[in-house]
């Protein structure tokens, strides 16, 4: 079954219902390849997307099944969306609440009419993406291993004096060199003090010896994300950061060891937390133990205190626990996993073991 027929089934479309979606990632998973800009329509009889001149011929190759619809001048996205509508004679139009503006909202409500009832489609796409196909897997796997040959890669060429934005280019060209088609998120370079900040941004800072360096990054490869978290030292640690790392590392052992298809989210968080609080450690751990990945490099669901989802198999999802010390430094370690009946399978296979260059 396609991804559309699957969301097609899920809303139990009938003739007179439509769907029409503008989320890129939803785009993309539902036509299994567009990439451009526009919209897609899906009804019980047609799947189509609706575009400008620009993606036109991309759309025709990457999408195999549905039909392209060119905008033009005189007829905009919403415009085509009505014709598409009268042409069927639908009345409930689905739509997607959390990504249209109201002005967008708007716009599309005065094209198509307000005889027709407008549905929010609460994430159902979504929903449907949580599992991974087979297929996606392949891919998944195969953006892990980039993203983990990638940190062996980049070990030997981390030096005293480079510049944190100096050893993000060196990390992020090596995925590229690797086969990565693009970076699934901003890079994170945290050295020494900045270690204490969870998504610190890659400055100037030289790195010294002594420093804990944290590097948070994934590779894209057909669409789909990984994504991965290290930290090295940069010469023999402080005996406070042995501690922190080795605290943080049975941590994410733990945790990872404790996914399986049944396991609720916040079960599996609360094991990291108390762990983590018992060693001296309270409330340095300050956010969510993990996500799900995909498309989108943060889904749902998540393993969080208050996530009350039950994991499945086929869920592709984070463990990354973390310490962060204001003004000494932070540890973070985190494998993309794969969730099975019984255990997972981390598609994130670098070492964890502390290194130290």
């Amino acid at each position: 079954m396609t991804p559309s027929e699957k969301l097609t089934e899920m809303l139990r479309l009938n003739e007179h219902t439509a769907v029409v979606i503008h989320d890129p990632s939803n785009m993309f998973y539902l036509t299994e390849g567009y990439a451009g800009e526009g919209l897609v329509y899906l009804s019980a009889q047609r799947r189509a997307i609706v575009t400008d001149f620009r993606y036109t011929e991309a759309a025709e190759k990457d999408s195999s099944g549905f039909e392209v619809i060119m905008i033009d001048r005189d007829h905009s996205h919403e415009h085509r969306v009505a014709e598409l509508c009268a042409a069927e004679s639908i009345s409930e139009l689905y739509y997607e609440s959390n990504i249209l503006s109201v002005d967008d909202f708007e716009r599309l409500r005065a094209a198509v009419g307000e005889e027709v009832s407008y549905i929010p489609l609460r994430r159902a796409p979504q929903q449907i993406r949580q599992i991974k196909t087979p297929s996606e897997i392949v891919i998944m796997r195969k953006a892990g291993s980039i993203t983990s040959e990638a940190f062996e890669a980049v070990l030997p060429k981390i030096r005293v004096g480079m510049t944190e934005k100096e050893l993000r280019l060196e990390l992020e060209n090596a995925m590229y060199r690797l086969g990565a088609d693009g970076l699934a998120f901003d890079t994170i370079i945290a050295s020494g003090v900045n270690g204490s900040l969870p998504h610190a941004v890659p400055g100037n800072r030289r790195l010294q010896q002594g420093d804990m360096i944290t590097m948070d990054f994934g590779a894209k490869v057909g669409g789909y994300c990984s994504d991965m978290t290290r930290t090295v030292a940069l010469g023999e640690p402080s005996p406070e950061m042995r501690k922190v790392y080795q605290t943080v590392f049975r941590a994410q052992a733990m945790c990872e060891a404790a996914l399986a298809a049944g396991k609720i989210c916040s079960e599996i968080d609360k094991l990291a937390r108390d762990y983590i609080d018992s060693q001296g450690y309270a409330g340095r751990f300050g956010h969510g133990l993990g996500h799900c990945v995909g498309i989108d490099i943060h889904e749902e669901p998540r393993l969080s205190q208050k996530c009350q989802d039950v994991l499945k198999a086929g869920m592709v999802i984070t463990v990354e626990p973390g310490i962060y010390l204001p003004g000494v430094g932070g540890v973070r370690i985190e494998n993309t996993c794969l969730v099975k009946e019984k255990g997972s399978e981390p598609l994130t296979t670098a070492r964890k073991e502390l290194v130290i260059l």
